[in-house]
């Protein structure tokens, strides 16, 4: 029997919308649990036994593009926020890159640092930080940094000092970088660091899953694999979202798979729906829908 694991943002819109179905799902759970990695977790349930790859060397593969090194970490685009002894990421801080923009940052930064073992590649509009030598630390996805102090977020670990001088380089060669200069013209937002995250050794291949992947992530988007409905194909499913609910982007995705996984689950032909928020993983199996006498509460309750 298989399990279906959705993975939704936790960011409450300014005048959040109540979310029926959600909301009794979410009351209903079989248990609620802190899952420090959702990732790893969902990966788990697709390849059991396996080792969680990095997200970087994933994304990159994916991309198909022939990339010599040793270590790989996502390079994201960022804007900061400084505040009155901090810097913070703020709604909207996680930056898109057009593929011309992404080409010119790796040309440059490749000119002006790439002899030290370290450079940037540009592949499918994402930039990728790429080392010659192992460079293992601990690192953080820039979402769960979101409108908090970053010195808590920075990369740690072995390596950690190292990633956070290089990040640091980074801010200062793109302040009045000409790619900005002309995001600004058109008024888009200015980069003003590069968030390196889920580092790992290059990868030969893609791992081999026993189950399905679809929706917006740039580590389950790499997996090409997305049926028509929750069921279709053998194994589990994950399935990102990148929408709150009450979004219009929610509604869609939850008509897509929310709603008809909650079927199969009463059908007994899924055996467990898991619904992944920010650190929070609610688990329902097929008789938690006898459940009727638990209170439905805003959703955004049930998440904080």
């Amino acid at each position: 029997m298989s399990t279906l694991f959705l993975r939704f943002s936790a960011r409450v819109p300014a005048a959040p919308r109540r979310e029926r179905l959600l909301e009794r799902l979410l009351a209903r759970a079989d248990g609620c649990s802190r899952v420090v990695d959702w990732r790893a977790h969902a990966f788990a349930g697709l390849a059991p036994g396996a080792a969680m790859p990095g997200l970087g060397a994933v994304a990159l593969r994916a991309a198909a593009v022939g990339v010599d090194g040793a270590w790989v970490y996502l390079a994201t685009p960022v804007r900061h926020s400084a505040g009155m002894s901090s810097l913070s990421l703020q709604a909207g801080a996680v930056l898109s890159l057009q593929g011309p923009e992404a080409e010119a940052l790796a040309r440059d930064f490749n000119r002006l640092f790439g002899g030290g073992g370290t450079r940037l590649v540009a592949a499918a509009a994402q930039l990728y930080c790429v080392f010659d030598a192992p460079v293992p630390a601990d690192t953080h996805d820039p979402q769960e940094a979101m409108e908090r102090d970053l010195w808590g977020y920075l990369p740690g670990g072995p390596a950690g000092a190292h990633l956070r001088g290089l990040m640091s380089e980074m801010e200062m060669w793109l302040h009045d970088h000409p790619v900005n200069a002309a995001r600004t013209a058109r008024g888009a937002a200015a980069i003003t660091g590069l968030w390196l995250w889920g580092g790992g050794p290059l990868l030969p291949a893609l791992p081999v899953l026993e189950g399905w992947t679809a929706g917006a992530d740039v580590f389950f988007g790499a997996f090409a694999a997305t049926p028509a409905t929750p069921v279709a194909g053998p194994g589990s499913g994950v399935v990102v979202l990148d929408a709150s609910p009450g979004t219009p982007q929610w509604q869609e995705g939850a008509t897509r798979w929310l709603a008809p996984a909650v079927v199969e689950l009463h059908s007994h032909r899924i055996e467990r729906l898991e619904l992944s928020a920010g650190d929070r993983l609610f688990e329902l199996g097929a008789r938690s829908r006898w459940r009727l006498w638990r209170q439905r509460r805003p959703w955004w309750e049930q998440l904080a």
